[in-house]
């Protein structure tokens, strides 16, 4: 039997692959790899797609210095820059997806953390929206207090969705003005005041695979079940603007080695699914079994409409 078809019988028994064999499966054969990475995910998650969407709230003059970001204050990347939306204009969306069976809504703010005025207001939206929707509610508002993750649960919010980025050795590499355990603190806090975590990365900023495997190691240590992730799509007039695209092959080995390492979790696809083809079809014979999706992202790919139609062709089911 070969090495990959027995790793995968492992995973499917309990085992925890370790980090060395997590990076030898970036050297075995890629069909191989993507059909026990897909066999793992029918067995341990079956086949629904988990579909959430999100709407961007506000917009722009982020403190921080994330060099992948084109919504920081450090960039010139002529980002459309906006207060809080009005609660019509995130209801509307919230509504929208609602309809169109989308699983889960986030707000998402830019900003290190969303504080004062600002967090008591998105904070009456989704005390709103859990009383005058049925969609499940997410948040993402950066590093919060334990204080102000306890009240955004109290509002009905079921999830925080906070990613860890890339690996703790690789972070000061991307951010300079807070660090890799303030992420971590904000996880842990979530967790302890009984929020789902959603949490993942980026990867295609210049980070090595071992950096990817150690990311991936990192959220099955914090049993995180929502990975989401994203692959760079550079950005003029931020430090990794001219980083190349990742090849479709080495985007898939790593949804693979993903699943490999967290065989239950929800293996996301985020932004830069365009540089997939047919936005991310062949992920979903690679171990992904979830999608943002929305009508009005353009760095993710596919409206819900045809996200829908590619998966329910694929075999698989939807909300």
């Amino acid at each position: 039997m070969s090495f990959v078809c027995s790793l995968k019988d492992r995973v499917l028994q309990g085992y925890e692959i370790t980090k060395i064999e997590a990076l030898r499966l970036y050297l075995e054969p890629k069909e191989e790899l993507y059909s026990c990475a897909n066999e793992i995910r029918e067995v341990l998650v079956g086949d629904k797609v988990d579909l959430c969407s999100i709407i961007n709230g506000k917009s722009g003059r982020c403190s921080e210095d994330c060099k992948y970001c084109a919504q920081s204050i450090y960039f010139n990347t002529g980002v459309n820059e906006y207060k809080l939306l009005s609660y019509d204009e995130i209801k509307s969306m919230a509504k929208e997806n609602e309809q169109a069976g989308v699983d889960r809504f986030s707000i998402v703010t830019s900003g290190k953390g969303l504080v004062g005025n600002d967090f008591e207001r998105v904070i009456n939206y989704y005390e709103r929206l859990n009383d005058e929707c049925s969609i499940s509610l997410c948040a993402s508002h950066g590093i919060l207090e334990k204080s102000s993750l306890i009240t955004l649960k109290k509002t009905g919010v079921k999830r925080y969705h906070h990613n860890i980025e890339t690996s703790k050795q690789y972070y000061s590499n991307i951010c300079s003005t807070h660090s890799y355990e303030d992420r971590i603190n904000t996880i842990l806090s979530a967790k302890e005041v009984g929020l789902e975590v959603c949490s993942g990365g980026i990867i295609g900023m210049g980070e090595s695979k071992e950096d990817r495997v150690d990311m991936a190691i990192e959220l099955r240590l914090l049993k995180i079940l929502s990975i989401p992730i994203n692959v760079l799509m550079a950005i003029k007039g931020t430090p990794l603007e001219n980083e190349v695209n990742l090849t479709e092959e080495e985007i898939l080995r790593t949804i693979a080695i993903f699943r490999f390492i967290n065989p239950k979790a929800n293996i996301r696809l985020a932004a830069g699914r365009n540089l997939l083809t047919n936005y991310g079809e062949n992920a979903f014979k690679s171990g992904a079994n979830a999608t943002i999706t929305g009508n009005l992202l353009t760095t993710c790919g596919n409206n819900i409409e045809a996200d829908r139609k590619m998966i329910l062709d694929l075999g698989l089911k939807v909300k």
